[in-house]
């Protein structure tokens, strides 16, 4: 935005950070606050804290600093109070989970090492974080977010006090960040949708039945390789050789890989699911219903039917979403679902691509908000820093979707 857009705002900012920025105690923390996203929305190449001083009227550099990876407030709070707002303005569908990388140089900001990165496509020195946004065809935004912290740093004292990484920060796998940040959300009473991810997610079997184990519904993308069997396919009970403790269940067929489980003779139906730019997306998708195999599949499936005794070892019935964009070609997508194999196609269809949504808000927060722009390296601060962008991107989101704004911002 040019400087007198963003001074035309002024006003409803105010009473945005008022509402959102509420829980901060002091008064001039209130002020940075409101002075910080202004920075954040005015036209720039860099969004990082010197630069944004500079355009900005009242900007202040040395208060800023102090505002951002200094200041002890508590960014809970506000993240709370701005997925309240978004959620209820928004009317999610699905909450999407992603991650998203921030290369940097250097080893000494907080998470940062030599790991997979989005953003360049390959291996590179790089800090990742795992997001949840509320989406929908029309509108979405971030809702929390937590910064991954890889194994290398676990143990390392030296680096971890000067990154100002609290004690009870340790290395955990990105699901189960992911499952944190879903849980907290749960617990500021934000009603729970359809949870959506891609195969980095949905490949962990212990987080699909983590997310049902809490009574959640959720449409994941998976690996071709994941194996299944048939919904047909029925345990028995081999006959017990007299050693050892009692023979368990099993079946005569072996999982398969999932595009071993598709018949040749399988129609697969043509769905339209949105309107893309260049006009209608569609592609073929059929359902079938399968049974995830697999250690940890067998394992949980006992452990919910009573243990060794208890297990008659017949594995959950789950919904399979396949793609084939081609029908001359094989398959190119597979989803799981926990949702029942009656649920209409096109509703799959649409709760699994919904995941696109959300690089509407990378590119939104990359791009336009500077969120990867931040220049600092402790732990606080960063969190600081994607708080107030988020801030800042949920006024905006805000501001599109009130009917009474004659020019959506």
């Amino acid at each position: 935005m040019r400087p007198g857009e963003v001074e035309g705002l002024r006003c409803d900012l105010a009473g945005f950070v008022a509402d959102v920025f509420g829980a901060l105690p002091r008064r001039d923390q209130r002020r940075w606050g409101e002075c910080y996203l202004r920075g954040l929305m005015l036209d720039g190449r860099r969004k990082s804290i010197q630069p944004m001083a500079a355009r900005l009227p009242d900007g202040n550099m040395q208060a800023l600093q102090q505002f951002v990876n200094q200041s002890p407030w508590d960014w809970s709070p506000v993240r709370r109070r701005i997925a309240e707002r978004l959620v209820k303005a928004v009317r999610p569908e699905v909450w999407v989970i992603d991650d998203v990388s921030f290369p940097k140089c250097g080893k000494a900001s907080a998470g940062v090492a030599r790991q997979y990165c989005g953003a360049v496509g390959k291996r590179a020195n790089c800090q990742v974080a795992v997001s949840v946004h509320a989406a929908t065809d029309r509108a979405s935004c971030p809702l929390e977010w937590e910064l991954f912290l890889p194994e290398e740093w676990a143990g390392d004292g030296p680096r971890r006090r000067s990154a100002q990484i609290p004690d009870e920060v340790g290395h955990v796998s990105k699901s189960l960040l992911a499952l944190g940040l879903l849980d907290r959300l749960a617990s500021w009473q934000l009603p729970v949708p359809v949870i959506v991810a891609d195969a980095g997610y949905g490949r962990s079997v212990g987080f699909r039945l983590a997310l049902e184990a809490r009574g959640w519904t959720y449409v994941m993308a998976v690996q071709p390789k994941e194996i299944a069997r048939p919904a047909g396919a029925e345990p028995y009970l081999p006959a017990y050789g007299g050693l050892g403790p009692p023979t368990l269940p099993r079946y005569r067929e072996a999982a398969r890989p999932l595009p071993d489980l598709i018949a040749a003779d399988t129609v697969f139906e043509e769905v339209t699911w949105r309107q893309g730019s260049k006009g209608e997306m569609t592609s073929h998708f059929t359902v079938l219903e399968v049974r995830p195999s697999g250690k940890e599949a067998s394992r949980t499936a006992q452990e919910q039917g009573g243990g060794r005794t208890g297990w008659d070892g017949v594995l959950p019935l789950r919904t399979l979403l396949v793609e084939q964009a081609d029908t001359d070609a094989g398959p190119t997508g597979y989803w799981i679902s926990n949702l029942p194999a009656s649920t209409p196609i096109a509703h799959l269809v649409r709760l699994a691509k919904m995941r696109w949504r959300i690089e509407h808000d990378y590119r939104e927060l990359k791009h336009g908000l500077g969120l990867d722009h931040f220049e600092g390296r402790t732990w606080r601060g960063w969190h600081h820093h994607v708080t107030l962008v988020t801030a800042a991107q949920a006024f905006l989101t805000l501001r599109r979707l009130d009917p009474k704004v004659r020019t959506p911002a």
